[in-house]
């Protein structure tokens, strides 16, 4: 048992070892080649006139298949490469693409649009049950709506017992305004809904733009980037982002619960503590705390944005 513990310990060692270590690009060949495209003879991997690989030999169905993928801009090594490191060594990964490694990685926004392109696609169907898990995720938020508004009608119905005949046609009153109002809120939340959902790529991109902000400022002297600048980090963010979409699409494509969703988020802290170096503990913190500054600024935003609107609606509805 001692050793099989011992031997897992060191197989943990290597790991973190390798999550560290740097991608190593292949050595140049020194063979002589000429180029089938342009004729140009030359020494290396890749003709320097036209780019062509000198492995270009006999035509196959893996060479097809690579064609097929590299229209969806998947042919390139550098993004299954980039999904394998996005998964077991995310923030040394985004380190080295900060540092200039750019060419071994697939680039952070054509990936995240890719994502978003198969993430709509896994969650309107294409699933190990065939569910459109995009229309069960609306009917979710309806219901919670509905569950909202009918507590809501329950209280105000047993403050009505409570009063008089005059109070109760006055209370009547208001009750047919406010049913109008939920009605109203309910059609607008709805389609506010559907518009998210139709524009998550911007919706997405926004919020990350947001919320990258107060990141930055709890995270932006870490010990092993002290100097990164918020276009840097922003970067790091959308490739974070990838990191958690990857996971989402498995779980989706696996028809897992949609309240596991929630918790994905907290993966986040995983690239970030790597990229910036502090510890686990101390990097939950400040996350948990750059989370807490957003929502009370996205709260107080949405409770002047609602204030105003309510405000505008019941002058017109005098």
């Amino acid at each position: 048992m001692k050793k099989l513990f011992e031997r897992i310990k060191e197989k943990y060692r290597q790991f973190c070892l390798w999550q560290q270590r740097p991608y190593q690009v292949a050595p140049m060949s020194h063979e002589s080649h000429q180029c089938a495209t342009c004729g140009t003879r030359y020494e290396g991997n890749y003709c320097p006139r036209c780019g062509q690989s000198a492995q270009i030999g006999h035509y196959s169905f893996k060479k097809a298949f690579l064609l097929f993928l590299d229209v969806w801009g998947l042919g390139n090594r550098s993004m299954f490469r980039t999904l394998r490191d996005l998964l077991l060594r995310p923030g040394y990964m985004i380190r080295d693409y900060l540092q200039g490694m750019q060419m071994a990685y697939f680039p952070p926004f054509k990936m995240f649009f890719l994502l978003i392109a198969l993430s709509l696609l896994v969650s309107t169907g294409f699933n190990i049950r065939m569910e459109d898990r995009l229309e069960q995720s609306q009917e979710l938020f309806s219901a919670g709506l509905d569950d909202a508004f009918a507590e809501q009608e329950k209280r105000s119905s047993d403050t009505t017992k409570k009063m008089n005949a005059e109070e109760k046609e006055k209370e009547k009153q208001r009750e047919e305004i406010n049913k109008k109002i939920e009605e109203d809120s309910k059609l607008y939340s709805n389609k506010a809904y559907e518009w998210t959902m139709k524009h998550i790529s911007l919706v997405t991109i926004v919020f990350l733009l947001l919320f990258s902000v107060p990141l930055y400022l709890f995270f932006r002297k870490g010990p092993a980037c002290p100097n990164i600048t918020y276009s840097e980090f922003f970067v790091a963010v959308v490739y974070s982002m990838n990191m958690v979409e990857i996971v989402s699409i498995i779980s989706n494509f696996l028809c897992l619960s949609f309240y596991l969703e929630m918790f994905y988020y907290l993966l986040i802290v995983i690239p970030v503590k790597q990229l910036t170096g502090y510890s686990y503990w101390s990097t939950l913190l400040r996350f948990l705390l750059a989370l807490f500054v957003f929502l009370i600024v996205l709260f107080l935003s949405i409770f002047v944005i609602s204030l105003v609107g309510s405000m505008i609606y019941a002058f017109f509805l005098k």
